[in-house]
Order: structure tokens, then C-alpha cells, then sequence
């Protein structure tokens, strides 16, 4: 039986590759791409068993628990160590049976119901049933605070699961909850077994890699803290979706994570044969992946995109031609000509336009510094003797944080400041290792100017992103005292996350961006892909929907 609910069709996208042909020369510092006798060398380009995956990473995982693989580093690894209960195509966005075979959908989107394989066990022998389906949900839908678990915010509204029988799980929503589908899909609902269940946020951390069970290709097998993981195939893993080209246990024997925080050291290591896949090169080193005959591939991530977000409950933003004026003087082409290719294109939209209910709506975020500076004239900022902007003593001073895990994020945000100084505005840049980076970035006083994007196959992205009780960018909440700075912009963003028609929340969706937009909340910069060198001889590297690596399919033609 087919199943029963699916997301609209969507066409392939295309994916920017740029392959080329020239072999490896140089020895391989990790040659022993052969483990335990086994060879990954073949001259006919047919499928090899064998070998060992290097994999550079340039930051160290901090958590596997599932609801925090939104950080890229925790996410390669939960997405290779876990099984889901539905696979999205990353083409398609289509949904694909994986642990559940079939899924039924009620009206309103309250209760959904899985029938589920009866094969599949984790990597300690536990068997993967509908009671622990069943526990995996309750804790990421409900969280447990005692645990410093927080709840998912890929699931909306959950109130409680049903096991009706071993292979059968019903969850019941206390309201609409569309996007609860799609949540199955993500590596943010990776299924991990009973025990993994039982440990609290630090049992999930690192330090403990090898702890953590799932019912995934591979497993944890090694790991030193901060600097290295591996990940070994499991020989009976054999359910992977049907639309996967190789099935059962994983042609290669291990994925070796190295981290690897400096770039050049990153993208040499790989280039000279030391790493067979690298993430996140730079703009600027692209050409000299291509160059040496590597492979590029820029993932795109389909969701809101690599934006500054404004917290216009601070003084300094309140008033909304301030805001607009901040629009105006960022110029997007510019910061994009100046520092990346065309793997990144400006953005049209707070969202990707590859992303679920896009709509372009770059009428909001046109360059004009002459319009600028019209605004901040019209809100009563002049310009003090340094050049900067003073209004009854409140000199335009704001604070960014630069985002670590974003590309090139300090030297966008060098770029900003120069361009905001043009028009009378002083943007300072809070390091991302400052001492007290992480309190400053959670208050408004501090960082006033938030730089962030968020990947996400499903419309809930932009609820996500901006919602009070979500990642809340903008501060809209105070968690002080509990008020909304705009409860209307929870209003819209809940709207997208509760109606159960998926035409009405294309217009909900569309809604958002447009009011976002209106009220000059955000700054979007460009569409941010997850960018991998990938050496020419590694074949059927994968990504999901929101380009975290698969290594299930990978093997080794060398």
C-alpha cells in the first residue's frame, strides 16, 4: 500500500556540479582507504567494497541527542547513525516509506498513524517497535526540562502517542500539526533506542558519541574528543528506503571525521590526499578544489536564508525607518560580488527560493543609501561629529554577532559595518570565541543585530526560525517578563504551522515573508548552500533535504 499523505510534487532541482577528470596524484597520508585486508581498488568502475572514508570537518560535534542536529557537525553524524520514519527526497521533497511502510493522516491534521517494519533492530539488538517509535516522540515532542532535553522544534502541538500494537503508533496533536510528517523525516527525529532515550542532555554529549544507539548504517565506534569520530558499517543493516540504488550493509567499511577548523588547512589536506571530502569550502577556495580535479558539490539547504536579523524591541531599532533605513544602505550584490560565487545567490526572499511556499519579495530589500538616509533624517537621527547619527543623546551605535558556522560571516559583517557607516550608523562586531559570546547573543541589550539561517525541507522553516518559543532570532519574546514585542508576528507564523490545507499554507507561508518584509524584521544576505570538495574517486556521495551527508551509498573507486 502507497502511502496515503504527501507534500506537493516538486521538480529536480539542479545541483551545481562541477566535476572534472584529472586523477589524485601525491601518496595518501591515509591510504589505508583498504581496512582488514579489504581493497577499495578497481579499474572498472564497478561497484568496491572496502575502505575507509575520510571526512574533513572543520567543527567538532557538541551534541547527539536529535532535536540539536540542527548544527551542521552533530547532524552529519545523527543522519548516518539513525533511521527515520519517513525519507524525503531530496529532488523531490516527495516522501518515501522507510521505518513506516504506511502512514494515514486525519482531516485536520490531529492524529497520524504508522504501520511500521517488523525487521528492524538497533545497533545493540533492541528491536525497533512501536513502543520505542512511540517514546522517541514523547520526549521530543513534549521535552523533559529535569533532563535539559529540549522539545523538537520540528514538531508543533504534540500531545501524546498511542501504541495500537507492535508494528502500529498513532500520535494525537492538540491541535492542527501539518508539519509532523516532514518532522519524521528530519535527522531531528533520528530514532535512537530505549536506553539512549533514558540519558540527559550531557549523556547525549561529547564524550559519550559511542553511547549513542541508533538503528542507522553505522555506528560510533571510536571517538576522541574534539578531534576525531568513526563511524563503522553495521553488517546487518538492511532497510534502507527502496528508492536507495544499494541496499543492506554500507560498501565501505568506516567514515573517519577528522575536524579540521582552519580552511586552508581543510581544503589542502583534501587537495593533497589526506581527505577524501571536505565541508564548507570557502567561495574563495572553490576553484582550487576544481583545479586539482576534485569535485564540487553546493547542497542547498530550502530554508530561510542567510539573513541579519533585527531586534527591533532594542531603542536603537524601534523605530521601523530605522530598520528600513538598515535595509537600504546593505548592499547585498556587493557583499555577494566581493566575497562568494555563484554558488550563493542574493536573496530574494527571507526564504531559498527552493524552499517550500517561497515568494520573492526583494521589492523590500532594494539598495537606495540616498533612501536611507531620507529615513534616518525623517526619524530624527543627525549626524554627530564622528559620522555617526545621534538622537536626543541615543547615538546609532548596534552590535552583530558573527556567526561561526556561517560562511565568512565575520568578513559579510566587516562589509556591512563600512556600507552602514556610510549613511551615519555604527555596526560593532561581537567575535563568535568572545568569553561571552553565548550570554550576549541571547541578550537584546547586547547584540542588537542577530546573523543566522536555518535549513529546513518543510513550510514550519519560518515558524522555526522567528516564533517567540522556537529559535525566537529576533527577540520578540522577553523570557524575562514574558511579553511579545508583536504577538501578530506569532499570529502569522503559527498560522503556517497549524492549517492543515497545503495550498492555504503556501499562502500562509507567503503571508509571513510579506510581513516579515512589511515590518523590516530581517536582512536577508543569500541563499547559503553546505558547499563539500569531494575527491573524484569517492562515487555516490549523498546528501538529505538539507545536505547533510549520506554515507550509506558511498563507495571507493580508486
Amino acid at each position: 500500500m502507497s502511502p496515503s499523505t504527501r507534500l506537493p510534487g516538486r521538480t529536480a532541482r539542479s545541483r551545481r556540479l562541477l566535476a572534472a577528470a584529472a586523477g589524485l596524484a601525491g601518496v595518501l597520508l591515509l591510504s589505508a582507504c583498504a581496512a582488514d585486508g579489504q581493497t577499495a581498488t578497481t579499474a572498472t568502475g564497478e561497484r568496491a567494497d572496502g575502505g575507509t572514508l575520510v571526512y574533513l570537518e572543520p567543527d567538532a560535534f557538541t551534541n547527539l541527542y536529535p532535536p540539536a542536529a540542527g548544527f551542521y557537525p552533530n547532524g552529519g553524524v545523527v543522519n548516518n547513525i539513525t533511521d527515520r520514519l519517513v525519507y524525503q527526497n531530496p529532488e523531490t521533497l516527495d516522501f518515501e516509506a522507510w521505518i513506516a511502510t504506511d502512514w494515514v493522516v486525519n482531516d485536520d491534521a490531529t492524529e497520524f498513524t504508522f504501520d511500521l517494519r517488523d525487521d528492524v533492530t538497533f545497533s545493540d539488538g533492541s528491536a525497533l517497535d512501536a513502543s520505542v517509535v512511540a517514546a522517541n516522540f514523547d520526549l521530543f515532542g513534549l521535552g523533559d526540562p529535569d533532563r535539559s532535553l529540549a522539545v523538537s522544534e520540528a514538531v508543533n502541538n504534540y500531545d501524546h502517542s498511542e501504541v495500537v500494537d507492535d508494528d502500529t503508533v498513532t500520535f494525537h496533536f492538540s491541535a492542527s500539526s501539518p508539519g509532523f510528517l516532514q518532522a519524521t523525516s528530519t535527522i531531528t527525529s533520528g530514532l535512537v533506542s530505549a536506553d539512549t532515550l533514558a540519558k540527559d542532555l550531557d549523556g547525549f554529549g561529547a564524550g559519550s558519541a559511542t553511547e549513542i544507539i541508533g538503528s542507522g548504517p553505522f555506528v560510533v565506534t571510536d571517538e576522541q574528543l574534539g578531534a576525531q569520530l568513526t563511524l563503522s558499517a553495521r553488517d546487518d543493516y538492511d532497510w534502507a528506503p527502496a528508492s536507495f540504488a544499494h541496499q543492506g550493509r554500507p560498501s565501505i567499511d568506516a567514515v573517519q571525521f577528522i575536524v579540521t577548523p582552519e580552511t586552508s588547512v581543510r581544503v589542502g589536506s583534501l587537495i593533497s590526499g589526506q581527505g577524501d571530502v571536505a565541508r564548507k569550502v570557502e567561495a574563495q577556495d572553490e576553484t582550487q578544489v576544481t583545479d586539482a580535479g576534485y569535485t564540487l558539490e553546493a547542497a542547498q539547504t530550502n530554508g530561510v536564508n542567510n539573513s541579519l536579523n533585527l531586534r527591533f524591541r532594542e531603542p536603537e531599532l524601534q523605530d521601523i525607518r530605522v530598520r528600513q533605513a538598515i535595509i537600504a544602505a546593505v548592499d547585498r550584490d556587493a557583499i555577494v560580488d566581493s566575497l562568494f560565487s555563484d554558488n550563493y545567490p542574493v536573496a530574494t526572499s527571507i526564504l531559498s527560493q527552493t524552499a517550500l511556499g517561497y515568494l520573492d519579495t526583494s521589492e523590500y530589500f532594494q539598495y537606495d543609501p540616498a533612501k536611507a538616509a531620507a529615513l534616518l533624517d525623517q526619524a530624527g537621527f543627525t549626524e554627530g561629529s564622528d559620522g555617526i547619527r545621534v538622537k536626543d543623546g541615543l547615538r546609532l551605535s548596534i552590535t552583530a554577532s558573527e556567526a561561526g558556522p556561517q560562511p565568512r560571516s565575520f568578513d559579510v559583517l566587516t562589509l556591512v559595518a563600512q556600507q552602514l557607516a556610510e549613511v551615519g550608523i555604527e555596526l560593532k562586531i561581537i567575535r563568535a570565541d568572545a568569553g561571552d559570546f553565548a550570554a550576549a547573543v541571547l541578550d537584546g541589550s547586547q547584540v542588537q543585530v542577530f546573523h543566522s539561517m536555518v535549513g529546513r525541507a518543510d513550510f514550519d522553516v519560518i515558524k522555526s526560525q522567528f516564533f517567540s518559543t522556537n529559535r525566537n532570532v529576533t527577540l520578540n519574546l522577553n523570557k524575562t517578563d514574558g511579553s511579545l514585542g508583536d504577538p501578530t508576528l506569532d499570529e502569522v507564523l503559527q498560522a503556517v504551522a497549524s492549517e492543515p490545507n497545503a495550498e492555504a499554507r503556501i499562502s500562509d507561508t507567503q503571508a509571513a515573508q510579506v510581513y516579515l518584509a512589511e515590518q523590516a524584521y530581517v536582512v536577508p544576505l543569500f541563499e547559503e548552500p553546505q558547499v563539500y570538495g569531494i575527491a573524484p574517486y569517492v562515487q555516490d556521495l549523498t546528501f538529505e533535504a538539507v545536505a547533510r551527508p549520506s554515507f550509506s551509498q558511498v563507495w571507493l573507486d580508486k
